[in-house]
């Protein structure tokens, strides 16, 4: 994929968020931490990814269970960059919001 088709895709995707995303980023936004949406690394796009902790979270929903083997790919790739990358079913931010949230603090240093 070209560099400036990524990036519209990457915009594209902000802009058309599914209602899982919506209600992560607006949990997401509350962390001490700063997270950025859709965020073009490579040729991938991560969901959400926090620079300064090195973490990426990838929403999850039913098509990637037929993209398992890409999945594969993309986690081994964006961990060979440094990332732990957090990855959370669609279902779970409805179901469990305040479990994933404490799953992505477990994952982030204690505030000062």
């Amino acid at each position: 994929m070209q560099p400036r088709k990524l990036l519209a895709n990457a915009k594209a995707l902000r802009r058309n968020a599914t209602v899982h995303e919506r209600v992560l980023w607006q949990q997401l936004r509350t962390l001490g931490p700063r997270f950025r949406r859709q965020v073009p690394l490579d040729h991938y796009i991560a969901d959400f990814v926090c620079f300064e902790h090195r973490l990426i979270i990838e929403l999850d929903g039913g098509q990637h269970t037929e993209r398992e083997s890409e999945d594969l790919r993309r986690t081994a790739w964006l961990e060979s960059q440094g990332f732990e990358v957090l990855r959370i079913w669609n279902p779970e931010v409805f179901r469990n919001i305040d479990g994933v949230m404490e799953l992505i603090r477990s994952r982030l240093p204690p505030p000062p």
